[in-house]
C-alpha cells in the first residue's frame, strides 16, 4: 500500500473563501444597523429641537411685532407694519440661504460604513 498524501480537496477553499465573505457581510452590516440607529437617533432629536425652537420663536416675534405695533398705533402704523414685514423677509432669506449652504456641505450619511468597504476593497483586489 502506497502512502501517498492525496491532493487537497478543491471543496474546502470555496467554503472558507464563503465563511470569510460571510464574515466580511456580516460586520458591515453590523456597522450598518449602528450607524443606521445613531443617525435616527440624532435625526429625531434635531427634530424635536427644531420644533421647539420654532415655536417658542414664533411666539417671541409675533409678543414683540404686537408691542410694537400697539406702540405706534396712533403715529407711524403702517411705516412699523412695513418695516416689520422687511425684516421678517430679510431673516427668512438669510435662514434659507444658511440651510441650502449646510445641506450642500453636509457629511455623506454612514461615513464609517463607506469608509470600511473602501478598506476592504483594497484589501481584496490586487
Amino acid at each position: 500500500m502506497d502512502a501517498t498524501p492525496s491532493p487537497p480537496s478543491r471543496g474546502a477553499s470555496p467554503r472558507r473563501f464563503a465563511g470569510a465573505l460571510l464574515g466580511l457581510l456580516h460586520g458591515h452590516v453590523a456597522l450598518f444597523g449602528e450607524e443606521l440607529k445613531e443617525q435616527q437617533s440624532h435625526t429625531l432629536r434635531l427634530l424635536v429641537l427644531t420644533s421647539l425652537s420654532l415655536v417658542f420663536g414664533l411666539l417671541l416675534v409675533i409678543g414683540l411685532s404686537a408691542a410694537l405695533l400697539i406702540s405706534f398705533w396712533d403715529s407711524h402704523r403702517l411705516t412699523v407694519i412695513i418695516l416689520l414685514c422687511a425684516a421678517y423677509t430679510l431673516g427668512l432669506l438669510i435662514c434659507l440661504l444658511r440651510l441650502l449652504t449646510h445641506l450642500r456641505n453636509a457629511p455623506p450619511p454612514f461615513n464609517a460604513s463607506l469608509e470600511e468597504l473602501a478598506r476592504d476593497r483594497e484589501q481584496l483586489l490586487p
